[in-house]
């Protein structure tokens, strides 16, 4: 039987986020646990005849500030150590990010999969799954011989995204049909995911050729990655890799796929409307719509975002029909520890004024100040079977807020809790564009363009430590760039 470990670490981390991503923000898996995260290593998978499946280590954390750089060498010194005491290993499955930052290293994901080809030695063969939001750098590719990314976004293939790496790994080690060419290329264009949601061309049509390319007879897999913007590093960009075994319609199949994105740049919008955040309370009281969504973009946790933001309930609260309670708005998610204990210790009911906000981001900008909260405390939540941390819910007027011991996001409606999101006007939430669940509740929303760790308008952030030229910093003679893919060695 083919002999294959799984490991990795996944994080996407923002480096404008003033937050910082320690231990204890991962769940660490390890052994059966580790195996139970998968279908495909189940005894009644068709794979059990084939394969004994190796679990190592695998730590995932909510998207927030860089990782802590103890943390990180804690985290791959375990990770190595576990392949060196597994002993020979035919492949591993390496189910990682491709955006997680690190204090103190530029390109983490190239030092982790250094460190960790180092220890597996060079025969084994390695399968990375990615998020499509990864950035893919030389140095990072070319210890690894197949890599596939999501190609979908919002992520709803995350899971087969993974499979497809493990399954493919499967059947080159089971055909012993050995390492395959990797056409490698940049492409030096960086956008929001906001702005690059696959439910909207021109991404639905890009992201649509992935199929049939890897249908392609001699094609393994091809995958686009649109890099992740809220990093400064000179890795960040756009990618594309083509695997296969016939190295010039890799190289050729991958040019094009450069070539369709580099068109396109300009074409790439907003996967909603847009406005700043006055103007989008503004608009969703206005509306009919009910329940009208307002994603808060600039804070979104899943984002790297640091999640404790209090601006958006502040100009919610200086809408004078949400103060006096003749709209209704639910803000839930706002990570405030103190504020949180507070409110337990005055108890349901209990009048409270509060100083909610900017625990990690206090003194990065105007933006970032607490608000000072006046109201009752209308419910408490202890924590739960999937979920952390204790909530405190506050009322003023007719804004509703939800405060959070630990960053949290909202995406499904079991996320709410006790609170049922349906019954307020408008619906604020920490996100970019809508998970699943949250588009289809949503009766109309509008994508506001707030500040903070993870903001849209990537022109204010101050961008200094990527490669320019690189679109949309520049734009205006702005020569067409080399896109001849690499074939990358190892």
């Amino acid at each position: 039987m083919l002999r294959i470990a799984i490991g990795g670490m996944s994080i996407e981390s923002s480096q404008f986020c003033p937050h910082r991503s320690a231990y204890e923000d991962f769940r660490v898996t390890r052994d059966g646990e580790l195996l139970d995260r998968y279908t495909w290593t189940q005894p009644e998978s068709d794979l059990a005849d084939l394969v004994e499946w190796v679990p190592l280590v695998h730590a995932v954390a909510l998207p927030g500030g860089p990782v802590e750089r103890a943390t990180y060498d804690r985290i791959k010194t375990e990770l190595t150590d576990r392949i060196r005491e597994e002993g020979p290993l035919d492949g591993l499955v390496f189910d990682i990010h491709g955006a997680m930052s690190v204090v103190g290293l530029d390109d983490a994901e190239a030092d982790l999969t250094a460190a960790v080809r180092a220890a597996l030695g060079p025969d084994a063969l390695i399968s990375a799954a990615m998020d499509l939001h990864g950035n893919v750098s030389r140095a990072f590719a070319e210890p690894l011989d197949l890599l596939t990314a999501h190609r979908l976004a919002p992520h709803e293939d995350a899971w087969e995204t993974r499979e497809r790496a493990a399954r493919k790994l499967v059947e080159r080690l089971s055909q012993g049909r050995g390492r395959p060419h990797r056409a490698w290329v940049q492409v030096p264009v960086l956008l929001p995911g906001e702005k690059t949601s696959t439910r909207l061309e021109p991404a639905k049509s890009l992201y649509g050729r992935l199929a049939a390319v890897e249908a392609l007879d001699g094609i393994v897999d091809a995958a686009v990655w649109v890099g992740y913007a809220w990093a400064d590093e000179p890795r960040c960009r756009a990618a594309v890799v083509v695997t296969g075994d016939d190295p010039d319609l890799a190289v050729d199949q991958a040019r094009s796929l450069a070539q369709h994105y580099w068109d396109v740049r300009r074409d790439f919008v907003f996967v909603g409307p847009t406005d700043d955040a006055d103007g989008c309370i503004r608009r969703a009281v206005a509306s009919p719509a009910r329940p009208f969504l307002i994603s808060d973009s600039g804070d979104n946790p899943t984002a790297g975002g640091a999640g404790d933001l209090a601006y958006v309930l502040g100009r919610l609260l200086a809408h004078k029909d949400l103060a006096s309670g003749r709209v209704t708005a639910l803000h839930p998610g706002i990570t405030d520890p103190a504020a949180v204990a507070a409110c337990f210790a005055a108890g349901v009911g209990a009048a409270v004024t509060l100083s909610v906000g900017g625990r990690f981001s206090a003194g990065t900008g105007p933006h970032a100040a607490p608000y000072e909260l006046t109201g009752t405390v209308t419910a408490l939540e202890e924590p739960s079977e999937g979920r952390s941390g204790r909530r405190a819910v506050v009322t003023r007027g007719g804004v509703t807020v939800v405060l959070t011991e630990r960053r949290t996001p909202f995406h499904t409606r079991a996320d709410f809790g006790v609170l049922d999101p349906t019954a307020y006007d408008l619906v604020v939430v920490k996100i970019g564009y809508l998970e699943p669940e949250l588009y289809d509740m949503a009766a109309d929303w509008l994508l506001a363009l707030t500040p903070g760790g993870v903001d849209q308008d990537l022109l204010r952030l101050g961008h200094h430590r990527v490669e320019r030229p690189l679109y949309p910093f520049d734009d205006k003679d702005f020569e067409d760039p080399d896109l001849t893919p690499v074939l990358l060695q190892r």
